[in-house]
């Protein structure tokens, strides 16, 4: 269950490789922890000192978890829309289909 109120803080740690790290709140209470997956459609990866806009949700063990966060000052990126792969081989098909035909017509 998510504390629908926004908190503040400071990206204390970060492992890039391994995508999490661990907010510092400006309330001083217990550091939170963070995974990649919290901060979809930033249009940059956390770099540790970055100040987050979150909330906190607890895990399946119980322990606190930042959810729905926000780097300050960083655009969010609206995902696009990619075409499905039935698309793509329809395109594909069609754009043989018209190659054949003018290779037939010329030939």
């Amino acid at each position: 269950m998510a504390d629908t109120s926004i908190q503040k803080g400071v990206l204390k740690t970060w492992k890039d490789d391994r995508g999490f790290g661990f907010i510092e709140p400006d309330n001083g209470e217990k550091d939170v922890f963070v995974h990649i997956s919290s901060l979809k459609g930033m249009s940059r990866r956390p770099v540790r000192g970055d100040v987050i806009f979150y909330e906190v949700a607890r895990d399946n063990g119980g322990k606190l978890k930042a959810v729905n966060a926000k780097i300050d000052g960083v655009a969010y990126q609206e995902k696009t829309a990619r075409p499905g792969k039935l698309w793509l081989w329809l395109l594909a098909a069609v754009l043989g289909l018209i190659s054949a035909a003018v290779a037939a017509y010329l030939l």
